[in-house]
């Protein structure tokens, strides 16, 4: 029996594992195309990083040709698997699992972010141990490094729930998302959001980096430095025009480093 049979939550309508072919039967717009490039790529950065766990953990890109829609990589694949024509595309209103060729947790958590923040255009949820191991201190992320400060007063907090199976918990995880750009989910994971996959992902590195520096310095158990508040709204600040300038140009250079490994994740 699927999770979403036993919670009595399925659409009748999903009844074997090609079911998702339904929405990726249309031919994709350039942009739509492009999309499924920049979210293949994402998937194959996340497995260079040691954080695919396998088949599990998940990445999600809004469809620009219908935002009420988004690609969501096949739940049985190997993330060095994922390519742009393999990415599931489903419909946020709709009730999915596994029978429909998703992962119903990363289905749950990437449907609530994408209905909650129109905003966002791509997330990243991920399981790194640094991020895990922070995720269970009472004072969570602490401005330590500038690798930090990206998050100062823009990360949320969730408490554990358990596995992200149920759509209760949606409303609860876009709450606690709120405006933020990242959220850590207490006892599980990190999601980091974007208006694009360059910044999803970017966060994400830059979170675990941050929670890693942390661990490091907090295991000395000598007393550290905190970076004073004003000095860390004024580097979050600098952070998101960075993000929105510059930085822009770091996204084709990961490209170009994935297509001199494996340029299969544009097929």
């Amino acid at each position: 029996m699927t999770l979403g049979e036993e919670n009595g939550r399925m659409n009748d309508t999903i009844t074997d594992s090609t079911a998702y072919t339904a929405l990726d039967a249309a031919p994709d717009t350039a942009p739509d195309w492009q999309a499924r490039v920049d979210l293949a790529a994402v998937y194959r950065l996340v497995a260079s990083h040691g954080w695919g766990d396998v088949i599990f953990n998940h990445a999600a890109m809004r469809v620009p040709s219908n935002p009420r829609h988004f690609f969501i990589k096949r739940h049985e694949l190997l993330y060095t698997e994922v390519t742009a024509s393999n990415l599931v595309e489903v419909s946020m209103d709709d009730d999915l699992d596994e029978r429909s060729g998703v992962n119903r947790p990363g289905f749950t958590l990437h449907s609530g972010v994408m209905r909650g923040r129109p905003d966002v255009q791509c997330s990243v949820h991920v399981h790194p141990e640094e991020g895990i191991a922070l995720s269970g201190l009472k004072r969570g992320l602490r401005p330590l490094s500038q690798n930090a400060m990206r998050f100062h007063n823009r990360v949320g907090y969730h408490d554990y729930e358990g596995l992200t199976d149920s759509f209760d918990e949606r409303e609860r995880i876009v709450a606690a998302l709120s405006r933020n750009r990242a959220l850590i989910m207490r006892h599980h994971g990190i999601t980091t959001v974007g208006e694009t996959a360059r910044e999803a992902f970017s966060l994400m590195k830059g979170f675990v980096s941050a929670a890693r520096i942390q661990i490091m310095m907090e295991s000395t158990g000598q007393e550290v430095l905190e970076i004073p508040a004003q000095v860390c709204e004024r580097v979050a600040s600098q952070y998101e025009k960075h993000d929105r300038g510059r930085a822009s140009a770091e996204w084709p250079a990961y490209l170009r480093q994935l297509d001199m490994l494996d340029r299969s994740y544009r097929d």
